[in-house]
C-alpha cells in the first residue's frame, strides 16, 4: 500500500462553472479559519507573488522504495539514496510543467519573466498583481487579520479554481485558501511572517530546590541519572566525529548558555562550557525572542544524555521569508527543490538546501492539526511525502506525539465538531497532529515513574498530561503496524461511535520515553517541566549512540527506522506499558494495553538490546 493516501471523508474538491465560463475544479473553504477574521478587500494593485506546486512522479511508490532500504528483511537495508537520484525520481513530468506553464502564459497572459521554475521542476512561481491573481483563479482575495497577534495576511477563503486538465497537474496554490503563513506587499514595503509551531508542553513548569532534587526519587523529579537507570543507557561513542544529531527549535527559542552549565555542573560535568552547533535557518537567531525554557529541555536532556565528545546541533529557524510556511523553512534547508528556482542567483537564495543534513533530528513541536480539510491536507501531505524523500537519503526524524490525548493543540484541546475545529475540549471527533502522525515520522509519546515507585518498576502512561496519540485521518495506516495495531482495535480499543476516530489511519506514536517530571534549568534555577517535548530528544539519543555503533562497525546508519521497530526482529527491545490513558474530547482517549497501544506505542526502550538488534543488520 503505497503512502501517503488520503482519506476524503470531508470533501474538499468539487466542480464549478465559474463566471468567467469555463469548468473547473476548485478547493474551496466553507468558513474563515478559527482565530481570523475577513478585514477588508485587497488592493487589485498590490504585488502578490504565486507558488504553484506541482504534483510529483513516482509518489504511489515512496513507500516501497524505503521500505527496500528500511526494512530489516531486505537485502538494501540501510542503502540510502543520493540526493540527485531522489531528485530525478521525483521530478514532476515535462508534461506536468508544460501544462501548467502553457496555461498561465499562452492561455492568461502572464510574461514569461514572471514565471519561474524551480531547479527540479517541483514548483511554478509566479509574480502577478491581485487583480491578475484574481482573474487567472476565478478568486476573490481579502486581508484577514488575526486576533490574537494583530497580523494580517491575503488569502480567498471562498477558494479557487484551476481548470480541469490543469487541476490534476497541481497539488497547491500558495497563497489562496493556506493564507496562515502569507501575506502581500507593495514593492517598497516588507512584512512579517507568522508562524505556526507550537512547542509541546503539557504539564505545568514548577521550581524546585537542589535540597528537594537530592530528598527526591525518580518518580518526583526524573533526573539524567534516572533516565539512565529507566533505559539502561550508558553509551560511550565510538564515532562521534562522524556521527551527527540535531535538534529543530522555532519562534526564535534560545538557549542560555549559563543555564545549560548550572545543568552540566550537576548531571554532565564533562559539558560545562558546552552549547549547541548554531545552523540558523532564515536567520533564526535574528527573530523576537522566544522561550528561554523550551530549548533549554531539548538540549539539557540531549546534551547531558550523549557524551561530551558527541556535537549536537541545533537548527534555529526564524521567520524572515513571509511567504514561506516555517516547516517547509526547515525542509527546504535540507532539500534545494522545496525552494531553488531557474533564473534566481546563489546569493538570492536564503538557507536553501545549503544545510548539512543530521543523521536525526528531533522536533518538539507540532504544526498542523491531522484532518481532512482543504487548507490542511494538502499543505501536510506534500510535507509528509518530503519527510519521506529526506528519509530515503537516511535521516531518522523524531517527533513528539503531542500532550493533548485525543485532542488537538497544548492547552487547547481542539475536537472535531461538524466538520469544524473547535477549541475547548469539547464533544467530538478525534484529530492528532503533524508531523507525530506522518508515516515517515518516529511519534513518541510520554511515560512516568509511578509514584511510590522506582525505576525497577514498570512506568505508566503520563497523568499529568494527556501524552497524545490515536490514529491518523490523512494517512493509510501502512503494512508493518498492521498486525500490532489490529491487535489492540480488536481486543482493546473502546468501543466509540464509528466517528469518533479513524480506525484505518496510521496509527501513533510508535514508542515512548519518560515525559515528566523532568528536571531543567532555567533562569537561573532548577525546575521541573516535560511533556512530549522531553520524551522525543530522550528517544533521539537512543537512535544517535545507534548510529554511532553503526559507523563504528562500518556500518550505515539507521535512518528511517519504523520498519524495523514494528518488525518481529524487534520485538524484545521494548519495557510494555500497560496502565493509563490518554483522555480528550470528553473521553478517556484509549487505554494502554499489552503490546502496541495508541498511547504509549511499542513502549520504552532496553537501550543495550535495541542497540543490539540494530547492530545485527546489515
Amino acid at each position: 500500500m503505497a503512502l501517503p493516501r488520503m482519506f476524503f471523508g470531508l470533501a474538499a474538491l468539487v466542480t464549478l462553472v465559474l463566471a468567467s465560463g469555463f469548468s473547473s475544479a476548485a478547493i474551496y473553504q466553507r468558513s474563515v479559519p478559527q482565530g481570523w477574521s475577513l478585514h477588508r478587500r485587497a488592493d487589485p494593485d498590490a504585488l502578490l507573488p504565486l507558488k504553484f506546486s506541482l504534483a510529483q512522479s513516482n509518489l504511489q511508490n515512496l513507500e516501497a522504495y524505503l521500505l527496500d532500504i528500511a526494512d530489516p528483511t531486505s537485502p538494501n537495508y540501510g542503502k540510502h539514496w543520493p540526493a540527485d537520484k531522489v531528485t530525478d525520481t521525483f521530478r514532476p513530468s515535462k508534461t506536468t510543467v508544460d501544462v501548467v506553464h502553457s496555461w498561465l502564459a499562452v492561455d492568461n497572459g502572464i510574461s514569461l519573466d514572471n514565471i519561474q521554475l524551480s531547479r527540479n521542476g517541483d514548483a511554478l512561481h509566479v509574480n502577478v498583481t491581485i487583480a491578475e491573481a484574481e482573474r487567472i483563479l476565478g478568486a476573490e482575495y481579502n486581508i484577514y487579520r488575526h486576533g490574537k497577534t494583530g497580523i494580517e495576511r491575503v488569502g480567498c477563503h471562498q477558494g479557487y479554481a484551476l481548470p480541469e486538465h490543469v487541476s490534476k497537474h497541481v497539488d497547491i496554490v500558495w497563497p489562496t485558501v493556506h493564507f496562515g503563513n502569507s501575506v502581500v506587499t507593495r514593492r517598497d514595503a516588507s512584512a512579517s511572517s507568522l508562524l505556526h509551531v507550537e512547542h509541546e508542553s503539557g504539564a505545568t513548569t514548577q521550581p524546585i530546590s537542589e535540597a528537594e532534587l537530592e530528598a527526591s526519587g525518580c518518580d518526583e523529579a526524573v533526573t539524567i541519572e534516572c533516565l539512565r537507570d529507566l533505559y539502561h543507557f550508558d553509551y560511550e561513542p565510538l564515532a562521534a566525529d562522524r556521527n551527527t544529531i540535531a535538534v529543530a527549535e522555532f519562534e526564535a527559542n534560545i538557549v542560555q548558555p549559563a543555564d545549560l552549565d548550572l545543568f552540566f555542573q550537576t548531571y554532565a560535568p564533562d559539558r560545562v562550557g558546552q552549547v549547541p552547533t548554531l545552523v540558523s535557518i532564515e536567520n533564526g537567531t535574528n527573530s523576537p525572542p522566544g522561550s528561554l525554557g523550551e530549548a533549554t529541555l531539548d538540549f539539557d536532556l540531549v546534551m547531558g544524555l550523549l557524551s561530551a565528545k558527541q556535537e549536537v546541533k541545533q537548527y534555529a529557524v526564524g521567520t524572515t521569508n513571509a511567504n514561506q510556511n516555517p516547516v517547509d523553512e526547515l525542509l527546504g534547508a535540507f532539500d534545494a527543490s522545496f525552494c531553488e528556482r531557474d533564473g534566481v542567483s546563489d546569493e538570492d537564495l536564503v538557507d536553501c538546501g545549503d544545510k548539512p543534513l543530521p543523521n536525526v533530528i528531533s522536533i518538539s513541536y507540532h504544526f498542523s492539526p491531522d484532518y481532512i480539510d482543504p487548507t490542511i491536507t494538502p499543505v501536510v501531505t506534500r510535507q509528509c511525502t518530503e519527510i519521506g524523500k529526506l528519509s530515503l537519503r537516511g535521516i531518522t526524524f523524531v517527533a513528539s506525539s503531542g500532550d493533548s490525548g485525543v485532542s488537538y493543540g497544548t492547552g487547547q484541546h481542539g475536537c472535531l465538531v461538524n466538520g469544524t475545529l473547535v477549541n475547548g475540549n469539547p464533544v467530538g471527533t478525534f484529530i492528532g497532529q503533524l508531523p507525530a502522525s506522518c508515516p515517515f515520522v518516529t511519534a513518541v509519546g510520554a511515560t512516568s515513574v509511578v509514584p511510590g515507585n522506582s525505576v525497577d518498576d514498570p512506568e505508566e502512561a503520563t497523568t499529568d498530561f494527556p501524552s497524545g496519540g490515536g490514529f491518523s485521518n490523512n494517512f493509510a495506516r501502512p503494512s508493518w503496524q498492521e498486525a500490532q495495531v489490529s491487535k489492540y482495535l480488536s481486543k482493546f480499543a473502546p468501543d466509540y461511535a464509528p466517528d469518533i476516530f479513524n480506525r484505518s489511519g496510521r496509527a501513533y506514536p510508535d514508542v515512548a520515553a519518560n515525559g515528566w517530571p523532568t528536571v531543567v534549568a532555567t533562569n537561573g534555577k532548577f525546575f521541573q517541566s516535560g511533556g512530549t517535548s522531553a520524551s522525543a530528544p530522550i528517544f533521539a539519543s537512543f537512535v544517535a549512540s545507534v548510529n554511532d555503533a553503526r559507523i563504528a562497525a562500518g556500518k550505515r546508519t539507521v535512518g528511517w527506522i519504523n520498519p524495523a521497530l514494528y518488525s518481529r526482529e524487534f520485538a524484545h527491545v521494548y519495557n510494555d506499558i500497560t496502565n493509563g490513558t490518554n483522555p480528550g474530547c470528553q473521553t478517556e482517549g484509549f487505554p494502554a494495553a499489552p503490546g502496541w497501544d495508541p498511547v504509549t506505542g511499542l513502549g520504552t526502550l532496553n537501550f543495550p538490546l535495541l542497540l543490539a538488534a540494530f547492530l545485527q543488520l546489515p
